[in-house]
């Protein structure tokens, strides 16, 4: 792919981040995310099929970065709780520094959109296959995974949201007494 079209097709990529933050899946539409990546209405559907096709891309992207941040701060041999602890404290740190991102990951999450199947398969998440295991190995509640998504990112959701909707400054202490929190409401 030429420079213009990886330069364009990230510009699209980053307006609909923007927009979908501000406005939501349904209110940004394809003309409004091309006017504001600086390119003609069209150009969007050279770089995707359709408003679909680029949601499910800017979500990827996302995913990607979140699971390679929060791996790079597991240490692969350390206890299940440590790495309870530091994976999720640096998603919550995550959420906070990328407030649009995290805009993002939540709407679709509750959207119609959202690919559950992607999320029960093992692999695929690391968050999610860390808690399986803690689960499988008996350091957190054998409930089903849903439960256990509930009470590790509610409150991971609920801070980041305060952050994003009113600028609510949250600490590293903060940080970590919600972590914490998480991870007591899921022990044995």
């Amino acid at each position: 792919m030429s420079s213009k079209k990886v330069k364009t097709r990230s510009a699209l990529l980053q307006a609909a981040l923007e927009l979908f933050a501000e406005r939501g899946f349904n209110g940004s539409p394809t003309a409004l995310i091309a006017k504001r990546a600086g390119v003609a209405s069209g150009t969007l559907f050279f770089h995707f099929k359709n408003k679909e096709e680029l949601i499910y891309e800017l979500i990827g992207e996302v995913r990607a970065k979140i699971n390679k941040q929060v791996s790079e701060a597991i240490p692969v041999q350390a206890p299940i709780k440590e790495r309870f602890l530091r994976a999720f404290s640096k998603l919550l740190r995550y959420f906070l520094e990328n407030p649009n991102e995290f805009k993002l990951v939540e709407q679709y999450h509750f959207s119609s959109l959202s690919d559950r199947e992607y999320r029960d398969t093992e692999g695929k998440e690391v968050l999610i296959d860390l808690l399986i295991e803690a689960r499988d190995r008996k350091f957190i509640r054998d409930v089903p995974l849903l439960l256990i998504e509930a009470l590790a990112f509610g409150p991971i959701a609920s801070l980041a949201k305060e952050h994003a909707k009113c600028g609510t400054p949250i600490d590293d202490e903060l940080v970590g007494m919600t972590v914490e929190a998480c991870w007591n409401a899921l022990k044995r």
